[in-house]
Parts: structure tokens; C-alpha cells; sequence
């Protein structure tokens, strides 16, 4: 009975590498430059972070945050949502819709965003993202401001 015990902990134990790999990333982490357009002429730059945690290979739940500042004054969002992904090769594509808040330091808004992007895979570790485009709804005070777009681009670390 100890033998056998002996090499089923063995067997376990050499099996462990091949059960930890897998074909999608656990965890992705984005940094990068943002570029936002609010309806009707006010552009604005900053930054933009995200956190993706990914279920399996194609679906992944995202924590998005940003800030934009221009002539003194800022904005900022912080939205959670679905993200669906498509890994193919050298290029992973996405899509997500993003539901949260945003605040320019005094009032406070709901926010939306729906889009997507495609990332540059440069290792299994290390993507480009070449670009991330949102569509962007803010709702405050009963006004709703729908004509609103932001651009990102920037790096990603997989773990």
C-alpha cells in the first residue's frame, strides 16, 4: 500500500506542469494613453488602466479606469463589465461593455462605454495594445451626453 502511494504522489506531483498550463492568460493588466472626445469640441488626454480577470479562453470580467485633464480641469471614470476575447495567434481581438461612474471632481455621472480593441501578442506575457476604441455614454442631473468617444493605446503584462 505504500509503494502504491509512493508513485500516485509521484505521478500527481510530475502531472502538476502540464495541469497549470493553459491556452489563455489568468490575469492581464493595461496601461497606456487615452484620447477623449466629448460632444460637442472638447478633446481631452490622459491615461487609461484596466485589470482583466479571464474565466476561460474567450470571456474575462474587466475593472477599466481613466483620467483625461484639460485647461485645469479632469475627468474621471471607473467601469466593470464582460470582456470577450478571441485569441488567434499573433493578434488577440476584443470586445466589452463597460458600466460604472465617472466625476470631474464635483459632480459625479453614470457611465458607459462599448468597444473593443486588438492587442499585439509579443510573447505570452507581453502584448502591444495597438488600440482600444469606446463609444461613451455619461448621464448626470437627467442629461444625457451620448456623442462621446475615447481612443487608447498602450502596453499589456499577462500573468
Amino acid at each position: 500500500m505504500s509503494k502504491l502511494l509512493k508513485i500516485a504522489f509521484a505521478i500527481s506531483f510530475l502531472a502538476l506542469p502540464a495541469a497549470a498550463q493553459r491556452d489563455f492568460p489568468r490575469a492581464e493588466i493595461f496601461g497606456g494613453y487615452q484620447f477623449l472626445h466629448l460632444n460637442p469640441s472638447l478633446n481631452a488626454n490622459g491615461w487609461n488602466a484596466a485589470v482583466n480577470g479571464n474565466v476561460n479562453r474567450w470571456f474575462g470580467i474587466t475593472a477599466d479606469f481613466s483620467g483625461v485633464y484639460k485647461d485645469g480641469g479632469h475627468l474621471y471614470t471607473y467601469m466593470f463589465g464582460p470582456t470577450f476575447s478571441a485569441r488567434t495567434g499573433p493578434v488577440t481581438a476584443f470586445a466589452h461593455t463597460l458600466l460604472g461612474g465617472a466625476t470631474d471632481g464635483g459632480d459625479s455621472a453614470f457611465s458607459m462605454a462599448v468597444g473593443g480593441g486588438a492587442d499585439l501578442n509579443a510573447t505570452d506575457h507581453f502584448a502591444i495594445r495597438m488600440v482600444q476604441a469606446d463609444w461613451m455614454l455619461f448621464r448626470s442631473g437627467g442629461v444625457t451626453a451620448k456623442k462621446n468617444a475615447r481612443v487608447s493605446a498602450g502596453v499589456v503584462f499577462r500573468f
